[in-house]
């Protein structure tokens, strides 16, 4: 992480918002620095609170959770930078921000292989029930082995897995899905070169040839207004009665109401989710249901990952405050040299 050399005095730091928990190491850090105002209790701001607390700073390390838009920098009139710590940035109105003057910025790359590892973790646990597997065991219900009356999954190994969205961490899950022998199909805004298609064993699809063809369906797309339900009634309905469904992507890329029906009714075999609409809340009838393998956002979520994501964040803050040009810098109008 570069710092600056000469530690100024406590009038001249200047103030930044660290809108939810980070490591004590890395807010330390930023104390030498700058004056900042932390949140450790790790409480969700609320709009009034966040707007408040832009108003008085130069730079903001932020998180999902906090909704970056134009009333939210309405009396932001000194800041300089807004740190995402994610790869992903809908919560950023990113128009808004340039319009305020401010750099945005996310961690792209540090993540990669770790949400890869727990896609496809998510796929396996899903498609071999093993969730649904152990709660079958804690509720007493294993009294014998059996051929035919223990929980039988579906096999990734030789199967088709269907990748939708093939940025670094899909093409993360294709490598990986070779390693199982596994035909790897893709659809995409863009179609990748043939030298990544190739690195990658994969094959171009449409999206509505993928939903009928793919036994595993991974998701892996940015969010945005044009891929908002992106699997609804509709692509469920295309799908095999034994395929299986993983979202890693973000919350309303699927329609989750749709998406427990069909899984009620047996119209896909199971789904496997870490991300929901309006997390942390889950749709309530997912909850009732056996075939889906829930987790509460962790892609990304190791100790090694969750560090350099922090670094990253605050390497882009150090750039910006000195008048540099942040490493992952997403509006680059913004930056004036």
């Amino acid at each position: 992480m570069n710092t600056q050399t000469n530690t100024p005095t406590s009038s001249q730091k200047p103030k930044i918002l660290v809108a939810r928990a980070i490591f004590p190491e890395a807010l330390a850090k930023l104390e030498e620095s700058f004056e900042v105002q932390s949140n450790q209790a790790d409480q969700i701001l609320t709009p009034a609170q966040l707007q408040d607390a832009l108003s008085k700073v130069s730079a903001a390390l932020v998180t999902g959770s906090e909704r970056i838009d134009a009333n939210a920098l309405a009396h932001a009139k000194n800041l300089k930078i807004v740190a995402n710590i994610s790869v992903g940035y809908n919560n950023f109105d990113v128009p808004a921000i340039t319009a305020a003057g401010a750099m945005a910025t996310n961690t792209p790359d540090v993540l990669t292989d770790t949400t890869a590892d727990f896609g496809f973790a998510l796929l396996m646990a899903t498609a071999r029930r093993i969730t649904e597997s152990e709660h079958w065991i804690r509720a007493g219900k294993w009294d014998k082995w059996s051929i035919v009356n223990n929980p039988l999954g579906m096999d990734l190994h030789h199967s088709t897995v269907g990748i939708i969205g093939m940025g670094r961490i899909g093409q993360g899950i294709a490598k990986r899905a070779l390693g199982f022998g596994m035909k790897v199909i893709y659809h995409n805004r863009s179609r990748l070169s043939e030298a990544d298609e190739k690195a990658c064993g994969a094959s171009y699809v449409s999206k509505e040839e993928l939903l009928k063809t793919a036994d595993h369906v991974v998701l892996v797309l940015p969010y945005s207004a044009q891929s908002h339900h992106t699997i609804g009634a509709a692509e469920l309905a295309l799908m095999k009665p034994s395929a299986t469904l993983i979202n890693i992507a973000r919350g309303g890329i699927v329609d989750d109401a749709a998406l427990a029906q069909a899984l009620k009714n047996g119209q896909i075999f199971a789904a496997g989710l870490d991300v929901f609409e309006g997390e942390p809340q889950v749709h309530p009838e997912l909850l009732k249901l056996s075939n889906v393998v829930l987790a509460p956002h962790i892609a990304s979520a190791t100790e090694k990952t969750r560090r350099a994501m922090v670094d990253l964040a605050i390497e882009n803050v150090y750039a910006a405050l000195a008048g540099k040009k942040p490493p992952s810098l997403i509006n680059a109008k913004a930056f004036k040299a």
